[in-house]
């Protein structure tokens, strides 16, 4: 299966709810006016595009039809197909990773932080990059377990202490063994503790700081894992770690489970960081990097 799809395979359960929301919108209508307008708006914030995409992309749409004086709906629902499409592919990057790099893993436990970063090593690996993971994650022994699993089949070697010790220490043992051995890319999977925001600040201010001290030649990023199944949920929990880490980017898991699929489009209006991967399936090959021109596609081709 190719890349493309095997994202519009993920995809197709938002599809369905997405498309078939909107088709039958435009089957009980047989003008287009505001009523229409009206009932599209709670189709799109029903696919979790949220209020604020939601409007935005309807503003636009009712600016073009009435422009070009639309009264065809098929024409209005292409339009608002190309609305869509552009709110999710502007202004987009290619993700170029500057080696040697220093990736910091953040986001609440259960969003399938420690699984991705088993999945990052994997793909990191095989674009040629020599990988090295921290365990900083020191207060959930389970999760260590995991991601030494998981580093375990991707070939990859694990820096990790006994549990329950100071995170920062693991970072500096990583960042020492990362220098010595010339390691491409050192990925740090840090805590997700966000109820205590002060803390997690703390740690993640010691953390960078070792790596700034320690490794000042490093590229940095700082990647925000979010569960693609909590819709706008995922967007909250966004905004609230914005204000403890300088997000560089987002990496979605679980779009193949969720109807929910919108909230990446809800991401890139609202928030202005690109996601930079998704994941797909539960199989260490199913995270794929994201590519905003495909994602498009794949929403609306059916």
């Amino acid at each position: 299966m190719n890349l493309f799809s095997k994202i519009k395979e993920g995809l197709a359960k938002t599809r369905e709810s997405l498309i078939g929301n909107v088709n039958q919108v435009f089957a009980a209508f047989r003008t287009v006016d505001e009523e229409l307008f009206e009932e599209l708006e709670e189709a799109l914030i029903m696919a979790d595009m949220g209020v604020e995409t939601t409007m935005s992309i309807l503003e636009k749409l009712r600016e073009r039809v009435k422009l070009e004086a639309v009264k065809d709906g098929e024409v209005v629902k292409t339009m608002l197909a190309e609305e869509i499409s552009a709110a999710l592919t502007a202004d987009t990057e290619t993700f170029e990773l500057k080696t040697p790099a220093v990736l910091l893993i953040i986001g609440v436990n259960g969003v399938g932080k420690t699984t991705t970063v088993g999945k990052l090593t994997k793909w990191f690996k095989s674009e040629g990059k020599s990988v090295l993971v921290a365990a900083a994650d020191t207060f959930r022994a389970a999760a260590i377990d995991q991601l030494g699993v998981w580093c375990e089949r991707a070939g990859v070697t694990m820096i990790r202490q006994a549990d329950n010790s100071d995170p920062a220490a693991v970072v500096y043992d990583a960042v020492s063994s990362a220098k010595a051995r010339g390691i491409d890319l050192l990925i740090v999977d840090t805590a997700g503790r966000l109820h205590n925001k002060k803390n997690l600040m703390e740690e993640l201010r010691k953390i960078n700081r070792i790596v700034s001290t320690q490794f000042p030649e490093a590229h940095r990023e700082v990647l925000l894992v979010l569960d693609a199944t909590t819709g706008q949920n995922a967007l909250q929990q966004a905004k609230l770690f914005r204000e403890v880490a300088d997000i560089t980017g987002i990496i979605l898991t679980k779009l193949d489970g969720t109807t929910k699929g919108g909230i990446v489009v809800s991401i890139k209006n609202e928030l202005e960081i690109p996601v930079r991967f998704v994941t797909v399936g539960e199989g260490i090959d199913d995270l794929q990097p994201f590519d905003a021109d495909m994602f498009a596609r794949a929403l609306f081709e059916t």
